[in-house]
């Protein structure tokens, strides 16, 4: 996987929001709610039924629902789950987080960078509303927006460089890795490691830097997606995808073919599942279905990575052709 595509993952991936100092609190429910965001199920976590109003489990669910259709690229979705008129900081920034993904022009997009720049400031105040959890949403989603929109310092400095939020770990590690920055990413888990409980985002903050450094052939990657996708409660097309992309790395290619099938059969729009497919279909038997996928693909997502790097070779290439001057056919004399 290449860093421009962990970076455009970041959208989809918006890792769990919960703080580390609550996750004792957590009531069966909204622990696998966490863990359906965390693993990427988003569908089945949107079509969950809300507890009570009243509940405490409540706002934190609608939020993971919320970032859910945000994932699912369903931003008015979203937009219409926050109360109207709410002063929850967390539902704030997660609305603007939506209006930022949905815009279609730069001065939408700064409008709502601001609001979460606003935000960010605001939970510091001694007097600030809000509980430890929403706090800590506030700075993921604002630092995951700043990430997106290539504010790679603003977005560390947001997330907090000492943090000890396991979600803001794991967006920082993604950051670290859309920059081509392994060591980074690889330090910050060492740090989180001295205090974080051995749960489950740490441990796919591990696979996920393992899948781009390739560490020990790929195995402890391969083995977490494996054990997650063995979980019956679990439907996740995004761990597929993952473990169908390591698998192309570990030259598994019809194994990863049908991860890969699997995947979008689950999700028949995601790029990256499709771009994935186009490599492994190129790598196996499958060249005319290749064919078909990747044109698909420029169709359907002109700006994946992946569509942009081989434009740009196919341009160097026509280029070099063109200042190629073919020598003349030797004669006998």
């Amino acid at each position: 996987m290449s860093p421009e595509s962990v970076k455009r993952r970041c959208t989809c991936l918006l890792t769990s929001t919960i703080a580390f100092d609550d996750a004792h609190m957590d009531s069966s429910e909204l622990y696998h709610a966490k863990q359906q965001f965390i693993l990427g199920a988003y569908k089945s976590l949107v079509e969950l039924a809300l507890p009570d109003p009243n509940s405490a489990d409540y706002n934190p669910i609608l939020l993971y629902q919320a970032r859910s259709h945000i994932a699912l690229h369903d931003s008015k979705s979203a937009l219409k789950l926050i109360p109207s008129g709410t002063e929850n900081v967390a539902f704030k920034a997660v609305a603007s987080l939506a209006r930022y993904v949905d815009a279609q022009d730069d001065a939408t997009k700064e409008a709502s960078l601001e609001e979460l720049r606003d935000l960010s400031v605001e939970i510091e105040g001694d007097d600030a509303e809000g509980t430890p959890r929403e706090k800590a949403s506030v700075r993921v989603i604002a630092g995951t927006a700043f990430a997106i929109a290539g504010e790679v310092e603003e977005a560390l400095e947001t997330l907090g460089h000492d943090t000890e939020d396991l979600e803001a770990v794991a967006v920082i590690v993604q950051i670290y890795l859309s920059i081509n920055r392994p060591d980074m990413a690889k330090k910050e888990y060492e740090r989180s490691k001295r205090w974080a409980e051995d749960d489950l985002l740490l441990q796919l903050i591990e696979s996920t830097i393992g899948l781009v450094t390739g560490k020990d052939g790929y195995s402890n990657t391969v083995n977490f997606y494996t054990e997650q996708l063995g979980n019956p409660s679990l439907t996740s097309p995004h761990i597929l995808t993952a473990r169908g992309v390591t698998r192309i790395l570990r030259n598994e290619i019809p194994e990863a073919r049908s991860d890969l099938e699997e995947s979008m059969q689950q999700q028949q729009n995601d790029a990256e599942t499709l771009a994935a497919y186009v490599v492994a279909s190129g790598l196996g038997s499958k060249k005319d279905e290749k064919d078909e996928h990747w044109t698909r693909l420029q169709k359907e997502h002109p700006t994946h990575p992946l569509v942009v790097d081989v434009a740009k070779k196919s341009e160097l290439f026509d280029e070099a052709t063109l200042k190629y001057v073919v020598p003349p056919l030797a004669t006998a004399a």
